[in-house]
This record gives C-alpha cells, sequence and structure tokens, in this order.
C-alpha cells in the first residue's frame, strides 16, 4: 500500500465508523460461521425419503435392509461410491453419516491396536506428531490436538503442501505417523492438488514404516464451474510406487444429501480394508442399511450423482460470485487483503494484513455477523500471522450474505487503519 493509498484510508475512516455504527444499530444476526447446507441445498434430496417401503427394502443380494448385518455396506451402494472415491468395491467400506467420524476412528484404533497387525499401537509409542498442511480443516486439528497428537504446520501454495518441508520432516522423524490432505477444492483455499504433489507424496520416503496419508476428499463432486480439475488417484499412484497400504481415503454425502443423515466412506488398500473390517465388527452389528438403500435408489449410478451435484453448484455459485464482486468492488487493488476464487468447494480463503484477523472477526461479531473464529485453520487455532480467515457463502440466503459482505469489508478496513 501507498502512503497516498494509505491517506486516503485514513481520510475514509469517519465515513467507515458511521458505516459501523448503522450496522451495529440493526441488530444483526447473520452466521457464516460453517459450511452448511442451505435449505434450498437440502429440499433437493426430499424425494429420498420416499424411495424405501414396506414392499422395496431389500438389497440387490437380497438382504433384508431392516435386520442386522451387511458390516461394511450393501453390494450397489459399495459399488456407487467406489466409484465415488475411487477404489474397487472390495477397498471400500460404508459408514454412519459422518466421515469425521470414521477419521476420528481409524485414528484412535491406530493408537490401541496399530495401522496393521505387524505395526506397534500408536498409543505405546512416546510422541505422535501429524503434518497439517495450513490454512487447512480445523476439524482435523481439532481430532489431534484431543488425542495430544503434536501438529506440524506445513505451508501451501497454489499447488497443495510444500513437498519439501514434507519430504524432509518425514524422513528424518519416525515419530511422524500422518498428514491431513483436502487435495480437491481444499478447505478453505479451494486448490486441488497437482499431480506431481500426488506422486511425491505417493513415492516419498519415510523414516516411519507406519506412516499414513489420510486423504479427505470431501469435495470431489462439489463443483462450482464446468472447469473440473482432475485429481490423480492417490491409490493407484501408492500402488505403483510400492506404498500401496499408505493412504486412507475418506468421503461422505454430507453435502450431498442430508448434512445429518448421509452416508461416509472409507476407501484403502484390500489388506487395510480387512483389518479395519476386523476392528469395526466389534462396534457395531452393522450400518443403516435403509439409508444406504435410499441413497442408491436415489441417485442409481455415479451419473446420477454427478446431475445432482450440478442442482449443489447452481445453488452454489451465485453466492460465490456475489462475494468475489463485493471483494474486488471494495478490497480490489487495496492491499488489504488477498482472497481465493475457488473453482468449486465450500469456501473462500481471504488473507488480511498481518496481524488483522483476530480484530476483524471481533469487529463484525460486534456488528453481528459471526465468521469461523481467528486462527481456525491453523493448528492449536494458532496462525502464525492471524491473517486468515474461512467465508462460508453456502448457508446464508443471498440478501444477508451480501449484507454480511458489506459489514465484513468495512472491518477489514477498520481493523487495517488500525494495524498500520
Amino acid at each position: 500500500m501507498s502512503n497516498q493509498d494509505f491517506i486516503e484510508l485514513k481520510e475514509e475512516r469517519e465515513s467507515l465508523l458511521t458505516k459501523f455504527e448503522s450496522f451495529k444499530a440493526r441488530n444483526l444476526a447473520l452466521d457464516m460461521t460453517r459450511g452448511k447446507p442451505c435449505p434450498k441445498q437440502l429440499d433437493l434430496s426430499f424425494p429420498m425419503l420416499n424411495l424405501v417401503s414396506e414392499n422395496n427394502y431389500k438389497a440387490s443380494n437380497g438382504t433384508d435392509c431392516r435386520n442386522y448385518g451387511g458390516l461394511d455396506g450393501i453390494p450397489e451402494v459399495k459399488k456407487l461410491f467406489s466409484e465415488y472415491i475411487e477404489v474397487s468395491e472390495d477397498e471400500i467400506v460404508i459408514g454412519g453419516n459422518s466421515s469425521l467420524n470414521l477419521m476420528h476412528d481409524t485414528i484412535v484404533n491406530a493408537y490401541v491396536y496399530g495401522v496393521s497387525e505387524n505395526e506397534t499401537p500408536w498409543g505405546k509409542i512416546p510422541k505422535i506428531k501429524f503434518l497439517c498442511p495450513s490454512p487447512g480443516y480445523d476439524r482435523h486439528f481439532a481430532i489431534c490436538e484431543t488425542l495430544g497428537i503434536e501438529m506440524i504446520i506445513i505451508d501451501m501454495d497454489e499447488n497443495g503442501p510444500d513437498m519439501d518441508q514434507v519430504e524432509k520432516l518425514v524422513l528424518s522423524d519416525d515419530s511422524i505417523k500422518g498428514i491431513w490432505c483436502v487435495p480437491k477444492y481444499s478447505n478453505p483455499t479451494g486448490i486441488t492438488y497437482t499431480n506431481e504433489v500426488v506422486e511425491r507424496l505417493s513415492k516419498m520416503q519415510t523414516k516411519a514404516s507406519d506412516f499414513r496419508i489420510f486423504w479427505d476428499n470431501a469435495y470431489n463432486y462439489h463443483h462450482l464451474t464446468d472447469e473440473r480439475p482432475e485429481l490423480l488417484n492417490i491409490l493407484t499412484t501408492c500402488r505403483e510406487t510400492g506404498n500401496p497400504d499408505r493412504p486412507f481415503i475418506f468421503g461422505s454425502t454430507s453435502k450431498i444429501t442430508f448434512a445429518g443423515a448421509g452416508l461416509s466412506m472409507i476407501g484403502s488398500s484390500k489388506k487395510n480394508i480387512n483389518y479395519i473390517k476386523s476392528k469395526i465388527a466389534f462396534q457395531t452389528i452393522g450400518p443403516d442399511k435403509l439409508n444406504q438403500l435410499r441413497h442408491f435408489k436415489f441417485f442409481e449410478n455415479i451419473d446420477g450423482l454427478d446431475k445432482h451435484m450440478i442442482k449443489h453448484g447452481e445453488i452454489l455459485k451465485p453466492k460465490f460470485d456475489m462475494i468475489t464482486k463485493i471483494l474486488d468492488k471494495e478490497l480490489g487493488g487495496s492491499g488489504l487483503a488477498s482472497w481465493s476464487n475457488p473453482k468449486g468447494g465450500y469456501f473462500i480463503s481471504l488473507d488480511t494484513l498481518e496481524g488483522c484477523a483476530t480484530r476483524v472477526i471481533a469487529l463484525a461479531n460486534e456488528a453481528g455477523v459471526k465468521l469461523t473464529p481467528a486462527g481456525s485453520t491453523y493448528p492449536l487455532k494458532k496462525d502464525p500471522k492471524d491473517c486468515n480467515i474461512r467465508i462460508a457463502p453456502s448457508l446464508p440466503e443471498t440478501d444477508e450474505l451480501e449484507l454480511a459482505m458489506e459489514v465484513l469489508t468495512v472491518c477489514i478496513k477498520l481493523a487495517s487503519i488500525e494495524v498500520l
């Protein structure tokens, strides 16, 4: 920012404060804290509720979906979602509504049993560490924090995690047991990992023989444009580079059908899946197969799922476009902030001037706009530069979203004046 730009910004301060006070006087209550689907998105899946009845409750293999059993999912659903996460039908387990639950249980099982029969349980090792590409997904970091796992920040750029950092660390430290990855339309930046990044993750040498990639491909079909970046298949690539057991792949329908009543899935090598099933057998007698059947009858195949996701994109894209338009108008060229322009996913990542994010979020909250707490996109909620803000456009109505962004841009300008 030039001196002239700063002078002009200071002169604008009084009008900014007037706008800010007017927002406060309106007693706003706008929530942009999480990437929840909006009601219009949830309405898209209502027909699914009528697809199972007293005359229609059996799976393709004759399984009575009302009863126990089917630990890893009914056949037609395994086939559908094996295509969704790009594994084979014997490399997948279908879970309940939460992929986060599967991620948590996978790590807890590693603590109790080890990641395979021949590996030491992590709970018997003095210190466990995870690599955390940041900014990233706060709930990944919360799992580590809860279990006392030390987190190491890895820088992110437009290609994915900084692989020079990653390769150096995993080669020298056998207490590093995993890395969190949101590889497509990453949370919150919206980037998709390049082929080079995927290949390097697959073939890199690690000091820990039980190092695992936690591949949370939550947004694989969440496109906002016709331009769909390709993501290299992590399981195939790991198999080709001699590390077939390295990745755990996660997905869900939480933002596809009903957020609280969807399906989740984990994919991995046949060896890993058999081991996972041996542990799940002590947790449950079987999943909700009626819900699985509903999902299959609703989508029928992967093309049906893709067509459904186009409808989601038609609802979401105008919201993302509006945010970009307001940011360009109010902050473009100012040097006060930069932001992502994702082709898919659920978030926009905005970076303020260093040391501003906490103040921006506090001001916005004072004016009635709730944002994800500052630092949430970093381990232990500590953003080293205090600059990253995750914007979640999905839940608010369009007019509410427009107003929330007007508030946010005023708060960014006010906080910038204070810092400068």
